[in-house]
């Protein structure tokens, strides 16, 4: 009488990958429909490719480069001057600066940039002077010319950058917010003021959830600047534009603003991963949340390290 044996399992085998049709057939379809594109471009003598090499480089296109360059941080670094400020504002208990911030960004986020821009641009038709003095009851201390005052690039500034505080007002409210609130609660425990807590612990940590969508506010805030030619800001667009009014090459020319948008946005996304990258290998390397509570654990006193 034969007893079984029991087979071993052989683990000397190669492994076998699944067969997957539907990706063959996806990346054949997705070959296909690039090579036809690649055809278009460069088959259709419309596209004018000498054209745009010709006008790649030119100084009004670098000129309008720069000024979009200049813009897209101005307007970012106003919006994210007032965005920290209208934040901390909806996150405090006093309803008078609750409800100014409330109200700023209902109407800054309500109302298209572009309505905004145009506003700006003729505001010296609302206030022909502008004073600073004391309110209703004077004196005046300082008159300017709204007409002097507001160029075209400053009521670009303003419209692009309060439109952008009220969205990155929004964003660094949900970074705070994202914060567990035993960090607040730890730091007044080891005696930093509600200011100190907010700037040493709260603000490090709520980075991982406002860099990403802030990332994502530069770019759009770049090809948002676009916006300002209509308002007579010889940027990028407008720069092009001047050209083919005079040439009538108005694809080559637009191809050649694309190019110069698609490459500024490619490096500043570049750019957000390497922050993103280095932002997560910090917050992990040193997290604050485990330096607190140690410190708590041991009476607020430095905790001595290795020897």
């Amino acid at each position: 009488m034969t007893s079984d044996k029991e087979v071993e399992p052989r683990l000397d085998l190669p492994p076998v990958p699944l067969a997957r049709p539907g990706r063959w057939v996806a990346a054949a379809f997705v070959a296909l429909l690039v090579a036809w594109i690649v055809a278009i471009l460069f088959n259709n003598p419309n596209f004018q490719w000498k054209v745009v090499g010709k006008y790649l480089f030119s100084k009004e296109i670098i000129d309008g480069v720069k000024l979009t360059i200049e813009l897209t941080l101005t307007a970012m670094a106003i919006g994210v001057v007032l965005g920290v400020i209208a934040a901390l504002m909806r996150l405090s208990q006093n309803r008078l600066l609750y409800g100014t911030a409330t109200f700023y960004i209902m109407a800054f986020r309500g109302t298209p940039a572009l309505v905004q821009l145009i506003f700006w641009y003729n505001l010296a038709a609302l206030f022909p002077k502008i004073t600073l003095g004391i309110p209703f009851f004077g004196p005046d201390f300082v008159s300017f010319n709204a007409n002097t005052i507001i160029t075209p690039v400053i009521a670009a500034n303003l419209g692009l950058g309060l439109c952008e505080g009220a969205y990155m007002a929004e964003i660094v409210r949900a970074g705070i917010l994202s914060v567990d609130p035993g960090q607040r609660e730890a730091g007044i425990a080891l005696g930093l003021t509600r200011a100190q807590t907010m700037r040493r612990i709260i603000l490090p940590q709520a980075l991982r959830v406002i860099v990403p969508p802030t990332g994502n506010q530069i770019i759009s805030m770049l090809k948002l600047s676009s916006l300002a030619s209509v308002i007579s800001v010889t940027e990028l667009l407008s720069a092009a534009g001047l050209i083919y009014t005079r040439t009538f090459e108005t694809i080559p020319l637009l191809i050649v603003a694309s190019l110069w948008y698609i490459t500024l946005t490619g490096v500043l996304t570049l750019g957000q991963r390497v922050i993103e990258r280095r932002l997560g290998r910090s917050v992990a390397e040193t997290a604050p949340d485990a330096g607190i509570w140690s410190r708590l654990r041991a009476g607020g006193r430095p905790i001595a390290g290795p020897d």
